[in-house]
């Protein structure tokens, strides 16, 4: 109970159940076992069950397991630091795992005092150091700070480790300094490898020099470090991601020989610019060709026509596939039941899923969105059960959808069923998310007390979606006190928006306050 109050973190029986089981018949060692466990751990409130597991058998001193522990709770860099900071010996690899934590969270700035306290304690860095603390530069912008460990690398010779010349490269791309970055592209022309090159046009590209980025494949290609079709498929991925389609459709126009590869890439660079029809002609164009798509390019094709609403484009997909006798898979056909039901067409959406003959999780979990958001809430609990009827396995995802489901259309009863099962039978903690779609039942169903209390038992208060989904709630109903609570902790958490406000005059209004609605105007 001290490590979980030490560490702030509620428990969660997931996980030790978990070890329980590894326990009953392995015949691993305690750490071997730990480890293993660490390695299926994909939240911090397991993590956190096996590190007390670690302290119960003195694990928690030795070297390596925890290094792994380390490395696992990296996800939750806050959680990550205060396992360091208990260790009173740390090596080099954990110093390089939390500087490796820090580049990828949003306390990139941290990563320069955990590199300035590595280097304080005199122990000998290696090429990962530059690499972290370089990229945590890089996503901070910190030109100043990425300049200083470039002359620390030049100190230490490491520059001629094509790996961190190569994130040397991606700092200043990233940082628009790209006269540093070609200048030390230049200065070891005989030791780039594709990184390399990419890096530097990906670079060009940030600052929209597309010529350059012409020149450097030019280049690329003839000191041989790619085919033509692999050169020419990355240059179209890069046009497509900084948004340069119509140089991206020259490159491709221009080349005879186009595989499969080449098709997919042109195609999803117009999904990703969301230009749908264009992906449409180029899928027709493809067929009169001889080539066949790929399952992935067809859902994408079919996510971006959900998104839009574009169903007679969606539709003509669909008819795609069965002409051509592609197999619907679980990707496929997840997409295709996902479009006709943000298209509003749930039979057709239902008529694809039985078709489906394998269906996993994410199947189930798009059809009971499907029949949430088309308000048919007692259907999407229906599939539910048959989901466990089936042997299916639901997670988080799931109960989000079927929460969902159940707040659209009222089912106060249900939906408080699933949320109980959710955390009783399949041990799931209630995200942020999940508890907003309670607040939110409760909310329209005018049980607002209720909603609040729940909001009160809330792991993190500060939520304020659950608070502006109270308010709302209170100007539906009427109710001005809760309303003002709703309203004043939105100030006090500074996350003020124009519509609180209009939602609580309206619950003024609702109880012909006009005094209260003068007063509130008169103080904007």
């Amino acid at each position: 109970m001290i490590l979980f109050a030490k560490f702030g973190l509620k428990r969660n029986i997931n996980s030790l159940s978990m070890f329980r089981i590894q326990r009953s018949y392995s015949a691993l060692s305690m750490d071997e076992k730990l480890i293993s466990l660490l390695n299926s751990c994909t939240q911090t409130s397991e993590i956190i069950q096996v590190h007390g597991c670690m302290i119960k058998t003195g694990l928690d001193i030795v070297s390596f397991p925890v290094s792994k522990l380390l490395a696992s709770a990296i996800v939750d860099i806050n959680y990550a630091a205060k396992i360091f900071n208990e260790i009173s010996k740390p090596n080099l690899f954990m110093f390089n795992t939390l500087l490796r934590g820090y580049s990828i969270s949003e306390k990139p700035k941290e990563a320069l005092v955990v590199f300035i306290t590595l280097r304080a304690k005199g122990i000998f860095l290696d090429e990962f150091s530059f690499i972290c603390t370089l990229k945590a530069c890089a996503r901070d912008m910190a030109v100043g700070s990425g300049l200083a460990i470039h002359g620390v690398v030049l100190q230490s010779g490491f520059e001629f480790f094509v790996n961190v010349r190569n994130t040397l490269l991606h700092f200043y791309s990233v940082c628009r300094r790209i006269g540093d970055a070609h200048q030390l592209f230049d200065m070891f022309p005989q030791e780039r490898d594709l990184v390399s090159w990419n890096t530097l046009m990906g670079g060009y590209l940030k600052i929209s020099q597309p010529v350059a980025v012409l020149d450097l494949f030019r280049q690329m290609h003839t000191f041989g470090f790619c085919s033509e079709t692999n050169l020419v498929t990355a240059i179209i991925a890069m046009y497509g991601k900084c948004g340069f389609m119509g140089s991206a459709r020259k490159v491709f126009d221009g080349i005879s020989q186009k595989d499969v590869v080449l098709w997919n890439c042109i195609i999803e660079g117009y999904l990703e610019n969301g230009l749908l029809e264009e992906s449409i002609c180029l899928l027709r164009r493809m067929k009169w060709e001889g080539m066949k798509p790929n399952s992935a390019t067809l859902a994408g094709l079919l996510r971006t026509c959900a998104a839009s609403g574009a169903l007679a484009i969606g539709e003509s997909i669909h008819g795609f596939i069965e002409e051509e006798l592609l197999v619907v898979d679980e990707v496929l056909g997840t997409a295709l039941l996902d479009m006709y039901s943000k298209c509003g067409f749930v039979e057709k959406a239902v008529d694809v899923f039985e078709r489906m003959q394998s269906k996993d999780v994410r199947a189930w979990t798009a059809m009971i969105t499907g029949y949430g958001i088309n308000g048919q809430g007692m259907d999407a609990i229906r599939l539910f059960e048959k989901m466990e009827a089936v042997g299916v396995m639901p997670n988080e995802v799931t109960f989000l959808a079927l929460l969902n489901a159940c707040s659209h259309c009222g089912l106060v009863t249900e939906g408080k069923y699933c949320f109980e099962r959710m955390i009783r039978v399949y041990d799931f903690l209630p995200s942020i998310q999940h508890y907003g779609c309670m607040i939110d039942l409760l909310g329209r169903a005018g049980l607002l007390e209720e909603g609040y209390d729940l909001i009160k038992s809330l792991p993190i208060e500060r939520d304020t979606r659950a608070w502006r989904a109270l308010l709302a709630a209170c100007r539906v109903h009427g109710d001005t006190d809760l309303g003002e609570t709703a309203k004043r902790t939105l100030e006090q958490l500074n996350d003020e928006h124009p519509t609180d406000t209009i939602l609580l005059l309206n619950s003024y209004a609702i109880h012909g306050r006009w005094d209260d609605i003068a007063k509130m105007r008169g103080e904007q």
